[in-house]
């Protein structure tokens, strides 16, 4: 059981989050104390352009950052501190590499999954004696610190930046392996771990498929092609039907088919506390997700905290608390809390609260993706000669930009938002997400245009923010990612916005730079507005790891897509999209 304390506020009027800019988290109150106790712009410097210190670092990190399935040190999950298990499919012969991790490892425990998995959720995790890593055939390259597995949309990445600094095997082998979770765990997980077997990540597996194609030789392209599309066709069958569909909207969402609190949180067990303290601060926001419970009942779920509620009355040198109610998080809650670690940007305030109705929207980063999807899987269809099925995945993907336009598309405002399908009503948080669809050629030029118009809500001096509203969580304002960073500059270069995405890149470029020639690290994420990796008041994750997979490889892409000055085409008109160019 958890409990807090609450003293009645001295005043009162706390702004409302939604729609004020850089608005944030409201403060405590003077006079305001939740006590939980868990049982069970300055400009930027100017930094030398030539990144060769940067870049020698990324070449090095590499090797630290991959993992072998014949080395211990595969094995160690910071997030779940227990004894290392690896986990084989059922019915797989223990493959040579495992045999020497045995040999290796005295410590590690070999077992095999209960049953064949053919997608996500089938299994509950909870059951498991203990959680532990799965199996995967081929090296892969982590993210870095306490993430030490492959991670589903932290890959695509990671594996640009493999291709630009000339490891194509090792990038085309991650892929394999994400063919391999399909086969045998049913998804492209949010990460080789038992725990998240009941999600995925956002659908990069076309992006990371054509990404390799597009560095091999004609004969292998074909072959590689073919190796892929039934993967690829699994992959998006599964983000179109069932649990993931928007309601009728004819687009998809996030969500996890898991229940209660995530096991990957056991290290970071402040996080709900936090959840309960702000949502008991702010009633309207908390009601849909608090119920009261009977202190003598069993939890709501095995693994569910409950919390007690104290109302104290505070006067000069005294303070008077009584008990008052029995507070735990809804299984709503614990829905939209999953479902947004589905999504990757956890956390901010996009989706409510804590993200906590991510499972309530169709997403305009989903959205995009998926329509990439599709029109990868034209090209790959037409490239096998396959007319038909090209035909098919061209009219999935013109209905999903009909539907985009029609739910996500605001004209008046110049940008894509998210729908909430359950109200039927269109989001107005500002968010990075909006350039994705420049990224996926979605937009009309004309969209772009609005949509670039509207750059400097989120542009600051180390680059893109994510959103204008400061809520203290790492995926709102003022943290910018590297992901962020090279969708929408690549999206802006996709439209002929050359100018705004060499500005960008070299404000990012140089932010890094700074930070990695003061500390000598490369980190998962940078304050944008000071131009630093500092973190403070985050509400959740608190860390800024040390890396970092996705950020070196994004380094790497823009560097590279900077152009000469003098190559600079200043004033060219934005070229049609691919969509518009077909008769």
């Amino acid at each position: 059981m958890t409990s807090f304390t609450l003293v009645k506020p001295v005043r009162e009027g706390e702004r409302h989050m939604q729609g004020t800019r850089r608005s944030r988290l409201p403060a405590w109150v003077p006079g305001l104390i939740v006590t939980l106790s868990l049982v069970a712009s300055a400009a930027p410097a100017q930094v030398g352009r030539e990144y060769g210190d940067v870049r020698a670092y990324i070449s090095r990190n590499w090797e630290v950052l991959t993992r072998t399935m014949d080395n211990c040190e595969v094995l160690k999950d910071p997030k779940v501190p227990e004894r290392s298990v690896l986990y084989l499919p059922k019915d797989l012969p223990e493959p040579a590499s495992v045999q020497q991790l045995r040999r290796q490892c005295p410590q590690v425990r070999i077992q095999r999954l209960p049953s064949d998995i053919t997608a996500p959720g089938q299994v509950d995790v909870r059951a498991f004696e203990a959680q532990g890593l799965l199996y995967l055939e081929h090296p892969y390259v982590v993210p870095g610190g306490m993430f030490n597995e492959m991670y589903g949309w932290d890959s695509y990445f990671i594996i640009r930046g493999l291709l630009r600094d000339g490891r194509r095997d090792l990038a085309q082998n991650m892929v394999r392996n994400f063919f391999f979770e399909l086969e045998h765990y049913g998804a492209v997980l949010n990460a080789n771990r038992t725990y998240y077997l009941t999600r995925s990540q956002p659908p990069f597996l076309s992006s990371m498929v054509m990404a390799v194609h597009d560095t091999l030789g004609k004969e292998e392209r074909r072959a590689w092609l073919a190796e892929a599309h039934p993967y690829l066709v699994r992959d998006y069958e599964m983000w179109t039907q069932g649990a993931h569909l928007a309601g009728d909207t004819g687009l998809s969402r996030y969500f996890d088919h898991g229940q209660g609190p995530v096991p990957e949180l056991s290290t970071h067990e402040r996080y709900y506390r936090d959840v309960v303290g702000y949502l008991v601060r702010h009633p309207e926001e908390g009601k849909p997700f608090l119920r009261e419970v009977d202190p003598k009942a069993p939890a709501p779920t095995p693994t569910s905290p409950v919390f007690t509620l104290q109302v104290c009355e505070q006067t000069v040198g005294t303070t008077s608390c009584t008990t008052q109610e029995t507070l735990a998080l809804t299984e709503d809650y614990y829905k939209g809390d999953r479902s947004m670690r589905e999504s990757g940007f956890d956390i901010s305030f996009r989706f409510g609260p804590f993200s906590a109705r991510t499972h309530h929207y169709a997403g305009v980063d989903l959205n995009s993706l998926l329509y990439k999807t599709e029109t990868d899987l034209e090209r790959i269809s037409t490239a096998l000669g396959r007319a038909d099925e090209a035909r098919t995945w061209r009219e999935r993907a013109a209905r999903r930009k009909q539907q985009v336009d029609r739910y996500l598309w605001d004209v008046q405002r110049g940008m894509y938002f998210d729908h909430d399908f359950v109200t039927g009503q269109r989001s107005t948080y500002e968010y990075a997400t909006t350039f994705y669809p420049l990224w996926a050629g979605l937009a009309s030029p004309e969209q772009a245009r609005a949509v670039v118009s509207n750059l400097f809500h989120f542009e600051q001096p180390g680059g893109l923010a994510m959103s204008r509203q400061d809520t203290s969580t790492q995926w709102d304002y003022p943290y910018g990612w590297a992901p962020l960073h090279l969708l929408t500059i690549e999206g802006l270069r996709r439209y002929g916005y050359d100018l705004d995405a060499d500005r960008l890149s070299r404000k990012f470029l140089d932010m890094v730079a700074e930070n990695f020639r003061r500390d000598g690290t490369i980190r998962e994420k940078y304050n944008v507005v000071t131009r630093s990796s500092e973190m403070k008041r985050i509400v959740g994750y608190t860390e800024n790891v040390v890396g970092f997979g996705w950020t070196n490889g994004v380094f790497l892409e823009l560097l590279h897509g900077l152009q000469p000055e003098p190559a600079r085409r200043v004033g060219r008109k934005p070229p049609p999209s691919r969509r518009e160019q077909r008769p």
